[in-house]
């Protein structure tokens, strides 16, 4: 199975989602659990590979942590949409 990667990323929200996760003052594990209520397969683990670069994010994973984090794709996108831009 080829890799999948952006510019030697897995995904490009990784820090976002940790900013939004600790500003609404959630847990990895808290996080988690909601993402589980709307339906997604997620732990606090797969939360903190997130976070730290290690697992890729699927787009409807992506409209889940909008809707868990009440946030748009905007915002968990602004930091790839910045680097886009520069």
């Amino acid at each position: 199975m080829a890799s999948v990667r952006y510019d030697g990323n897995k995904n490009v929200i990784g820090t976002r989602l940790r900013i939004l996760r600790k500003k609404l003052n959630l847990k990895q594990g808290e996080l988690a659990a909601k993402m589980q209520v709307l339906g997604f397969t997620m732990d606090q683990q797969a939360i903190s590979n997130i976070e730290r670069n290690r697992r890729v994010v699927t787009d409807f994973e992506l409209a889940g942590f909008c809707k868990a984090l009440r946030c748009s794709e905007t915002d968990l996108l602004q930091d790839f949409y910045k680097k886009l831009n520069d």
